[in-house]
């Protein structure tokens, strides 16, 4: 859910190292050879320090919002990656993990914790799961339709734009506003499958089976072992997925553009990965404030996010500052794309609305109660209001 250093450095240098294998769509080729630990130090150097490295070739022809769009439109964009953090999933009524009094972690005293974290942690929740269940009753997904940040990256993917959308959230909203798994490296997990925490047993579960439980107040317990069941999100002392690592390798080294959207970029190895693309390639952050900015030390640890917004040597990083959806919905003007942008979110909510309403009509129908939800049309709502904050 958060920060993951603890298994996620180490199993980045692993991934760097293997970051010859031929066929990077396949989740066992994380941990093949590849390069000698020289040409990894020497390229890890090399992009952290400059060292080595020839002049970056400015591909903006001004650093600002209307540069990016112009350099969308041309012939030199055609692949562009998506990183996305719980600013994007603000507008849609979730909240983030750290915006002082509404954040996540301002909210946990009910759960009687040693302290907000443990909620995440893997041990913890190995001998105390009832409060992440709890948590996750009020969290889960299917209770919220997707932001316009949600429906701006659908649009890239429409327009043939979009190589990956690289998520820290565990919401499934991306998926919800129409992207495929392909489409998708979902980096801390996701709810929607689930498993046995039993190392002998790992039984798999699906969606339905887990939402089932934790509205009925049980804590999901295994049905061949009796161990308790946890949806795949990645707690703190847990591994990324392997997909994560092998998938970046190639998409980071053949990106055209990096977008950035709703995250602090404090979250390792996640935040690495806006250094890895290749120095001339443009990135765009659309944030409450600007994040990811050198740290010398997080650099010659090669976890250095190197963005540079405003000195004298600027020339690729853009900032636009404010509400995620109102950064997508002024981007997305710039590019032509506004009214198709608002026609997808008010037609996608609204076919929600519809089957939610038909949803509760059959409940009620099957309880041999009268439903009049079913019988009346779902009025489209509105475009989500912005409301995003950073991670």
């Amino acid at each position: 859910m958060d920060n993951r250093e603890d298994s996620g450095a180490a199993a980045e240098v692993d991934a760097e190292k293997s970051s010859g294998s031929s066929n990077p769509d396949s989740d066992d080729e994380a941990g093949a050879s590849g390069q000698s630990e020289m040409d990894f130090l020497r390229n890890l150097f090399s992009r952290t320090l400059g060292l080595g490295s020839e002049k970056p070739e400015k591909v903006l022809d001004e650093l600002t919002l209307e540069g990016v769009s112009r350099f969308m439109q041309s012939e030199k964009c055609k692949k562009v990656v998506c990183m996305v953090g719980a600013g994007i999933s603000t507008a849609a009524g979730i909240p983030d993990f750290r915006s002082p009094g509404t954040g996540l972690y301002a909210n946990l005293q009910q759960y009687n914790l040693p302290y907000p974290e443990a909620i995440f942690e893997i041990s913890y929740f190995k001998q105390h799961p009832e409060p992440f269940f709890a948590l996750a009753r009020e969290l889960y997904p299917g209770q919220f339709k997707p932001t316009v940040c949600h429906y701006f990256i659908r649009l890239l993917k429409e327009k043939g734009l979009l190589l990956r959308c690289y998520t820290q959230n565990i919401d499934t909203l991306e998926r919800v506003a129409g992207l495929d798994q392909e489409d998708l490296v979902e980096a801390h997990g996701t709810f929607f499958t689930s498993h046995c925490i039993s190392s002998s047993c790992r039984k798999e579960y699906k969606l339905d089976w887990m939402k089932e439980r934790i509205f009925s107040s049980l804590i999901p317990k295994c049905e061949k072992c009796q161990s308790v069941v946890k949806p795949d999100i990645v707690f703190f002392g847990e591994n990324l997925p392997s997909r994560f690592f092998s998938l970046m390798q190639a998409d980071f080294r053949n990106v055209d553009l990096l977008i950035i959207l709703g995250t602090s970029l404090q979250v390792q190895p996640f935040a690495s990965l806006v250094s890895r693309v290749p120095t001339n390639t443009p990135r765009l952050l659309i944030n409450k404030e600007k994040t990811g900015e050198s740290d010398p030390f997080m650099s010659l640890m090669g976890f250095g996010c190197g963005m540079d917004f405003d000195s004298e040597k600027a020339y690729r990083d853009v900032a636009w500052l404010g509400d995620c959806d109102e950064g997508c919905l002024a981007l997305a003007e710039l590019l032509g794309w506004k009214k198709e942008l608002e026609k997808l979110v008010r037609e996608e909510h609204a076919a929600i609305d519809a089957k939610s309403s038909q949803a509760v009509g059959d409940r009620a129908g099957a309880s041999g109660a009268p439903s009049k939800v079913a019988k009346q049309p779902a009025s489209p709502k509105k475009q989500c209001p912005p409301g995003s904050e950073e991670e």
